[in-house]
């Protein structure tokens, strides 16, 4: 596969096989996309985290198909060469299959997704088989599913004893069954996580999973360290481009009232006075 072949789920699948890691991150805009088209990431995802990092929920569950749509409109015209993934957002396919199928159409017709994403393991099977029958190709998360954190008690790290280990083996089995082309795990034991992907034929995707998933999903704006207020264990900083803006926009704020800017260089002239 040379630099630009695009990436379809036969690509994932054979980067499975060959044991080749799968790097996937978020994007909300037309921009980020670009940039991270640019440098090579193998799949986006239009996260419902973008109502904690560019909407301002205090969590992912007020955001509405609407706005994932609108924010995958944005991304999808880069014409990307990455897999791109959007998320069904909370109660857009919990209510009733045909809820489920709709939206999931929605994400695709609409926002220009390839595959949808949703929370949840063999309870939402129905769902799962009908956005299938469609045609829509489906991805699975099981695991810490932010939008259970209410029956969690919060943002819990799960699986960590052996009866809820064997659960979430047992769900990642079904989603492979059912037919997802590949599975989110999220916050569980690196040693369960390796379990699970050394006996799926499908690709794991990690967060907080450990480094023995099939590929690794972060949230941009997590990965450039452009907000302070949630940072998990296992966020990695590569930037810190919150307080490069911040430098950058205070240091604005200051030549503007020192009458600094704009200067002759920035400025137009003419003839007349």
């Amino acid at each position: 596969m040379t630099k630009r072949d695009k990436i379809t789920i036969r690509s994932l699948l054979d980067m499975k096989k060959r044991g080749e890691k799968i790097a996937m991150l978020t994007a909300y805009d037309y921009q980020t996309a670009v940039l991270e088209d640019r440098a090579g990431v193998d799949m986006v995802l239009v996260g419902d985290s973008l109502g904690m990092v560019v909407l301002g929920y205090e969590n992912t569950l007020p955001v509405t198909i609407e706005e994932v749509i609108h924010h995958l409109k944005a991304v999808s015209r880069a014409k990307l060469r990455p897999f791109l993934v959007g998320d069904l957002p909370f109660m857009s396919y919990q209510a009733s299959v045909e809820d489920a199928v709709r939206n999931a159409g929605r994400l695709v017709k609409e926002g220009g997704a390839e595959a949808v994403k949703l929370e949840g393991g063999r309870r939402m099977g129905p769902v799962i088989k009908a956005i299938l029958d469609a045609d829509i190709p489906v991805m699975g998360h099981i695991g810490l599913t932010p939008q259970s954190l209410h029956q969690f008690g919060g943002y819990r790290v799960q699986g960590k004893d052996q009866k809820s280990a064997d659960k979430l083996f047992e769900e990642a089995r079904f989603l492979e069954e059912i037919g997802c082309f590949s599975m989110v795990l999220e916050g569980i034991p690196w040693q369960l996580a390796r379990k699970i992907t050394e006996s799926l034929s499908i690709p794991t995707i990690g967060i907080g999973a450990g480094v023995h998933c099939g590929g690794q999903v972060l949230v941009i704006n997590d990965l450039l360290g452009t907000l302070d207020e949630f940072a998990p264990r296992f966020v990695k900083r590569y930037a810190e481009l919150g307080a490069v803006i911040t430098r950058a926009i205070s240091e604005y704020i200051r030549e503007v009232k020192d009458g600094k800017f704009p200067d002759e260089d920035h400025s137009y002239s003419g003839d007349t006075s």
